[in-house]
C-alpha cells in the first residue's frame, strides 16, 4: 500500500466497553480515529460484559463440574463473538478490519486449562495484516497450547493478551481502555476527593492492583514490568487522558504516598495455644497451600510456656475451604482453639517514596487512633504498609488516611 505509518498502537477494550452493539460501534469509531491519524492499530477485546458468566452457568447446567478442556472451548466463544462484531462495526465505517482468535494471532500458552500462562507470542500473521493496511482485532483471554487445544488465561486475561502482544509487536503504545478514567489515589466511589494520577510506577501499580484497586490484574502489570511495556489505563467512555504506568523516575520518589486502597475480601483465622516447636507452622501452611489458598498476613505472638498463638489472613471466599482443611489439623497438632472471623478489611498505603522518607507508619497509626479505629494486624514492605481493621470502619478509615497524607484534590 506504500502508506507511511507513524506508530503501532495496541488498544484493549474490556467487557463493559463492548457491552452492547452501541458501545461496540463507539469502540469502532475510536479505533477509526487512531487509524486515520496514521497509526497501525491492533485491538484486543474481551467478551461482552456478563457473557462469560452466562457461559459458565450454561456449562454447569449441563455438568456440575465440567471438564476444563471443554470449558475453555466454550469460554473462548465469548471473545470470538466480540472480535467478529468489532470487525463488522469497523467495516461499517469503511475501515478494513480482520478478526483473529488468540491462536490465529500466535499466542501460545502452556496446557493448564482455565488459567493458562502465555509461553510465547509469534505475531507473524498480525504483522502481515498490519502491513497490508488492515486493522487487526484479536480475541483477548485465550490462546492455544502446544497440542493445539484452545486455552484461556483466567481472570483479567485480556489485559495480559494486550501487554504480551504489545511486547511481541514492539508497539509504541499500549492503551488499556476500561470503565474508569485511570488509577486514582483511592476509590473515587468511597473517597469523594480522590485524584487521578498522571503516572504511576510498575511497583506501585502492582501493589495497588493486588490490594483490591480493581483496575487491572497484577500478573499483567508484572508482565509489563518484565518486558518494559509502557501502558496507559483510560476510559472508553470519554477522551480524558488516563494514567501512564511505567518504570519509576526520580520525580515519583518525591511523592511519599501514591494511593490508599481497601480490600474487603478478607478473613482471619487464629489457632491458639499452638506448640512452639520447629515444623508446626510448616505443617499448618503446607496444608493451606495444598488447598490452593493464598495466605496474606501472618502474626505470631511471643511464646509463653512453650506455646504461641498464630493468626493469619486469607481471601474471604476461601474461608470455608480453609476451615475444612485446618480444623482436623488443629486438634492433631494440639492447638487449643481454632477461630475464624469475617468482617475484616485490609487498608494499605502505597508509594515508592516510602523508601526514602520516614514517619509514614507513625502518621498512619496516628490518623486511625484519632478516629478510634482499632488496628488488629500490621504488615509492611518496602513500599507499602497494610493494616487489618473492622470492615464497618473501612470506608471511614480510607477517607481519614487519604486526608492525613494530603492526597485530595
Amino acid at each position: 500500500m506504500g502508506r507511511q505509518w507513524m506508530k503501532l498502537i495496541v488498544q484493549k477494550y474490556g467487557g463493559t466497553s463492548v457491552g452492547n452493539p452501541e458501545r461496540i460501534k463507539n469502540v469502532a469509531a475510536r479505533v477509526k480515529r487512531s487509524y486515520e491519524e496514521g497509526a497501525q492499530v491492533v485491538v484486543i477485546v474481551s467478551a461482552m460484559s456478563g457473557v462469560t458468566d452466562g457461559l459458565i452457568k450454561l456449562a454447569r447446567d449441563v455438568h456440575p463440574s465440567p471438564p476444563e478442556r471443554e470449558l475453555d472451548v466454550l469460554l473462548a466463544t465469548g471473545e470470538q463473538t466480540t472480535i467478529a462484531l468489532t470487525a463488522m462495526a469497523l467495516h461499517g465505517l469503511g475501515i478494513q478490519a480482520v478478526s483473529l482468535t488468540g491462536a490465529q494471532a500466535g499466542i501460545v500458552t502452556d496446557g493448564v486449562h482455565t488459567k493458562a500462562k502465555i509461553s510465547n507470542v509469534t505475531p507473524k500473521r498480525v504483522h502481515e495484516l498490519l502491513d497490508a493496511g488492515k486493522v487487526v482485532i484479536v480475541a483477548g483471554f485465550q490462546g492455544v497450547d502446544p497440542a493445539g487445544s484452545i486455552t484461556t488465561l483466567g481472570r483479567g486475561g485480556s489485559d495480559l493478551t494486550a501487554i504480551a502482544l504489545a511486547a511481541a509487536l514492539k508497539a509504541d503504545l499500549c492503551e488499556i481502555y476500561t470503565d474508569v478514567d485511570g488509577v486514582y489515589t483511592a476509590d473515587p466511589r468511597i473517597v469523594k476527593d480522590a485524584r487521578k494520577l498522571d503516572d504511576v510506577s510498575y511497583d506501585e501499580m502492582l501493589e495497588l492492583a493486588s490490594l483490591g484497586a480493581k483496575v487491572m490484574q497484577s500478573r499483567s502489570v508484572e508482565f509489563a514490568k518484565k518486558f518494559k511495556v509502557v501502558f496507559s489505563v483510560r476510559s472508553s467512555m470519554n477522551d480524558n487522558p488516563g494514567t501512564i504506568v511505567k518504570k519509576e523516575t526520580r520525580k515519583m520518589e518525591d511523592v511519599v504516598i501514591r494511593g490508599v486502597s481497601v480490600d474487603k475480601n478478607q478473613a482471619k483465622i487464629t489457632l491458639s495455644h499452638v506448640p512452639d516447636k520447629p515444623g508446626v507452622a510448616a505443617r499448618i501452611f503446607k496444608k493451606i497451600a495444598d488447598s490452593q489458598i493464598n495466605v496474606d498476613m501472618i502474626v505470631q505472638n511471643v511464646s509463653a510456656e512453650g506455646h504461641t498463638d498464630l493468626t493469619f489472613t486469607i481471601p474471604k471466599d476461601d474461608l470455608e475451604k480453609a476451615r475444612k482443611s485446618i480444623q482436623s489439623l488443629a486438634a492433631d497438632i494440639g492447638a487449643n482453639t481454632f477461630a475464624s472471623t469475617e468482617g475484616i478489611a485490609k487498608l494499605s498505603v502505597v508509594g515508592i517514596g516510602m523508601r526514602s522518607h520516614t514517619g509514614v507508619a507513625a502518621d498512619l497509626f496516628e490518623a486511625l487512633a484519632a478516629e478510634k479505629i482499632n488496628i488488629q494486624m500490621i504488615s509492611t514492605s518496602e513500599i507499602k504498609i497494610s493494616v487489618i481493621i473492622d470492615t464497618a470502619q473501612a470506608d471511614r478509615a480510607m477517607n481519614v488516611v487519604h486526608g492525613k497524607f494530603g492526597l485530595g484534590k
